[in-house]
């Protein structure tokens, strides 16, 4: 279940889908052998430690029920490696967003609320005062990066921070959509949600360790994308 405020409403059931559901995945592996797994946990795991870009030296410090289940889910991922000895890496995901991600609900993320309200002509949601900042990344370099991975049969002792080390405002975030769709955008700000961080951004040595350097989609180009696949602009209006 891929949400903070989710699961502060709803603890239990996210701790037994994501905890018991990634046993139960550790489990047919070593039934069948032995797999190579890459692990989606979540940077959420280090909480709201002023610390900046967040390193896997950084102790966990989860704050809501949702942070404690990926990390719990991640030690039991390195534990099954250790034991059973198969290739794995378990993934600490940045604010992932891209085309045929959910909006419309009280759940969800940030970018696909926003986009959703702008294509709507509603204004856009934003919890707090707009200044938290996140590592966001396109699900493209994701979804390359994972494949990469599990169809080489890599293998990591410790977490990895899945990101690239770069960081804009929920503001900056808007700006770039007003940019995108050529005019102003209404803001209805609201309270802070509870178990939200302030500011995240990832360390990427690991990533880059593991891999190599890589190129990853910049922000406009990301959310052009996006809003191509929402029905939007794909650019912005020139002339």
């Amino acid at each position: 279940i891929p949400s903070v405020p989710r699961s502060v409403d709803l603890p239990r059931p996210s701790m037994t889908t994501n905890v018991d559901g990634t046993v139960n995945v550790l489990e047919a592996i070593r039934s069948a052998g032995g797999r190579p797994l890459v692990f989606a946990s979540s940077s959420s795991v280090y909480g709201a430690a002023d610390v900046l870009p967040k390193t896997i030296d950084l102790a966990p410090a989860p704050l809501s029920p949702y942070a404690v289940s990926k990390l719990a889910g991640e030690s039991a991922v390195l534990a099954w490696r250790h034991c059973y000895g198969f290739p794995a890496v378990p993934f600490r995901f940045f604010n992932v967003y891209g085309p045929r991600q959910r909006a419309g609900d009280a759940y969800a993320a940030a970018i696909p609320a926003f986009l959703d309200a702008a294509l709507a002509g509603r204004p856009i949601p934003v919890n707090g005062d707009g200044m938290q900042s996140r590592d966001f990344t396109y699900v493209g370099d994701v979804t390359d990066v994972l494949a990469e991975v599990a169809l080489g049969g890599l293998d990591s002792a410790r977490p990895v921070n899945l990101a690239f080390g770069r960081r804009w405002t929920l503001l900056d975030v808007i700006a770039e959509l007003e940019t995108l769709f050529g005019h102003d955008l209404e803001v209805a700000f609201g309270p802070d949600r509870p178990g939200d961080v302030p500011h995240s951004q990832a360390d990427p040595s690991g990533l880059e360790a593991l891999l190599g350097p890589r190129d990853a989609v910049e922000l406009d180009e990301g959310l052009g994308k996006t809003a191509k696949w929402w029905g939007g602009p794909a650019s912005a209006p020139t002339g």
